[in-house]
């Protein structure tokens, strides 16, 4: 069983659709009993870092899901969730975040010139190194993103792609998992990645 949680900022119904299409038994939920009782966890969101944090102090979620994390709960964070796993997000000011994957997200705007930001569409993952998650992808295979910050490649970066920078794409850091693009979006490598951190 897989937990989306429910925090207010995901986008829920095509990622719950996704993994109902690959027969993987998920509920969305922002319930920390239901949360506590499933295997893994899936933090989603779309929209801004400081908005997705305080949604999660007032529920009363970011120390639960840094314990279950801590407590060696596979964790996948998927675009501002993967952004919240980090240190510090610098979208319209500083917020920290969650601590589980080292690093910051910072603004597209100081890396990229003459490209359109937000990025949006379809990209190449270069992976960089071996990850659990992406065990049935190859190197170059498409994903499609939707971002205007990122987490510059570095240490914890599984794979990444070129848009006037180094963009990760995932990250990792133990059993803790970050996907800049969406998996829900990506077609048959966005359902692999899925299927292959339900594996886990």
């Amino acid at each position: 069983m897989i937990a989306i949680v429910d925090y207010g900022v995901g986008n829920l119904f095509s990622l719950s659709a996704s993994l109902k299409a690959l027969g993987i038994d998920a509920v969305v939920t922002g319930d920390r009993k239901k949360i506590a009782a499933a295997d893994k966890i899936i933090l989603p969101g779309v929209g801004a870092f400081g908005d997705a944090k305080r949604n999660l102090d007032e529920r009363d979620l970011t120390g639960f899901i840094k314990d279950q994390a801590s407590n060696g709960k596979p964790l996948l964070g998927i675009c501002l969730g993967m952004q919240l796993l980090s240190d510090v997000g610098y979208e319209y000011g500083v917020h920290e975040g969650l601590g589980l994957i080292p690093g910051e997200v910072r603004p597209l705007t100081e890396a990229v010139k003459g490209l359109k930001v937000p990025a949006m569409g379809w990209n190449a993952l270069k992976i960089v190194s071996e990850c659990p998650i992406l065990k049935y992808t190859s190197d170059g295979e498409y994903v499609y993103y939707v971002h205007s910050f990122y987490v510059p490649k570095g240490e914890y970066t599984a794979a990444y792609s070129e848009y006037g920078t180094d963009v990760s794409g995932v990250t990792r850091n133990g059993n803790v998992y970050g996907a800049q693009f969406h998996p829900e979006k990506s077609g048959a490598t966005g359902l692999k990645i899925l299927k292959a951190f339900e594996e886990l």
